[in-house]
């Protein structure tokens, strides 16, 4: 999520789970691409040998609901970083909006649902057309509060954020958040919950061991199926990422959403493929993996982050929202307000289901098999992206360093 805050602090949280899919209609193509490998790649340097997961659509919301409240430098300069600079000005609501209104269909096969509320500082003013742009593109609820009464307001707004993501999001937010001179906290959840096309037969879930990028060894549980997937062999022309990697695209129910894993070979560490991903590269991927039969070994695996966005934004050109200089008067007649914090929490579990699911049990020790066809092990770091296919919205980015670990002591461990 992203929390600002203000001279009179304003709080901005947006919070982003997965789980399952989503369909669009006649919309936009997302423009928001270069952007979010731009955060990814802020996120990579600072993180160490750390899983990541973090919603790039999910932040452009939650800019946009700031630019609807910005003017002159503090507007240009989040549009110029988001990629909304080409398109003439407003035009990137009615995109959001476009966007975000195709995921959340009721005729999807999977749960993607937007909700974003504004609260507000009692008998402050907010400018009207402000509030009533926050519900035309974002449907934001509006709701008043005493932000000197921190505690209340914590549990208040973490009681929303819980309601809307499952239960996924507890605690995001704490009393030392809020004090008499916070004015507006925005906040935008996402949830999401989709089925895999072809599920992972539990009884196929297996011990196998994962080689970390340090050299070290871990036990987690392996998924396995025999199955028709998306699927592509790519080399960047040298030895930066290793000569050849694998591209796997995994369809989630009504094919709109999918996961696509991108694994270097066992012995490359992922390090060396980050460097070479850029907008351009996700879209030839997607648009050269052929559907074909794969034999795919994937991990189970849980990640949960909560990101200071505030230093990454700022790198990347967003700069003016952060200081006594920024100019959010389209949201009040004052020039008081700033953006003191910017924090995203995301959560993706990956199960056989798709997400929030079924748990093996006898679990035996897993070895390869013999190649019939192409064959995908994911027993080594790799990269992700969750996207629809159809507008190249990224709904989340990330990579797994570390999957869910199985210690000897549990019940249903065999070791290798």
């Amino acid at each position: 999520m992203l929390i600002l805050d203000v001279l009179s602090p304003l709080l901005l949280l947006s919070i982003l789970l997965p789980g399952y899919g989503c369909r669009a209609a006649d919309i936009p193509e997302d423009t928001t691409s270069e952007f979010s490998v731009r955060l990814y790649h802020r996120l990579q340097a600072a993180g160490g040998q750390d899983n990541i997961i973090f919603s790039p659509l999910s932040v452009a919301v939650a800019l946009g609901m700031v630019e609807l409240g910005a003017r002159g430098a503090s507007l240009e300069e989040i549009r110029q970083a988001v990629g909304f600079s080409h398109l003439l000005p407003g035009v990137e609501f009615s995109l959001l909006q476009n966007l975000t209104t195709a995921l959340t269909d009721d005729d999807t096969h999977y749960v993607i649902r937007f909700a974003n509320s504004l609260f507000l500082q009692e008998g402050v003013t907010f400018n009207p057309e402000f509030l009533h742009l926050m519900k035309k593109y974002f449907r934001a609820d509006v709701e008043t509060v005493d932000f000197s009464e921190s505690s209340a307001v914590a549990d208040q707004i973490n009681n929303w954020v819980e309601n809307h993501t499952e239960s996924k999001i507890r605690a995001l937010l704490s009393a030392e958040d809020f004090s008499s001179v916070t004015r507006l906290t925005l906040v935008n959840a996402v949830y999401f919950r989709g089925s895999w096309k072809n599920q992972f037969r539990p009884e196929n879930t297996r011990t196998f061991s994962f080689s970390k990028d340090d050299g070290s060894e871990v036990q987690t549980l392996m998924m396995y199926q025999q199955g028709d997937f998306y699927y592509g062999e790519f080399s960047d022309g040298s030895q930066e990422a290793g000569g050849v990697y694998q591209v796997l695209e995994m369809p989630y129910e009504g094919e709109d959403m999918s996961m696509m894993i991108v694994l270097p070979r066992q012995e490359v560490p992922l390090a060396s493929l980050e460097p070479i991903i850029k907008a351009p590269l996700l879209e030839e991927w997607a648009n050269n993996v052929k559907r074909q039969k794969v034999e795919v070994y994937l991990p189970r695996f849980k990640v949960e982050q909560k990101i200071d966005l505030r230093n990454t934004l700022q790198d990347l050109g967003i700069k003016n929202i952060f200081t006594n200089d920024a100019d959010l008067s389209a949201m009040t007649d004052g020039k008081d307000l700033y953006i003191g914090k910017a924090v995203q929490k995301a959560y993706l579990e990956v199960t056989e289901e798709g997400a929030e699911g079924a748990v093996g049990s006898g679990m035996i020790a897993l070895t390869r098999t013999l190649v019939l066809y192409p064959q995908v092990m994911a027993d080594h770091p790799f990269f992700f992206v969750i996207r629809n296919r159809r507008t190249g919205s990224i709904l989340f980015m990330g990579r797994v360093m570390t999957p869910e670990v199985i210690e000897p002591s549990d019940h249903d461990f065999d070791s290798m």
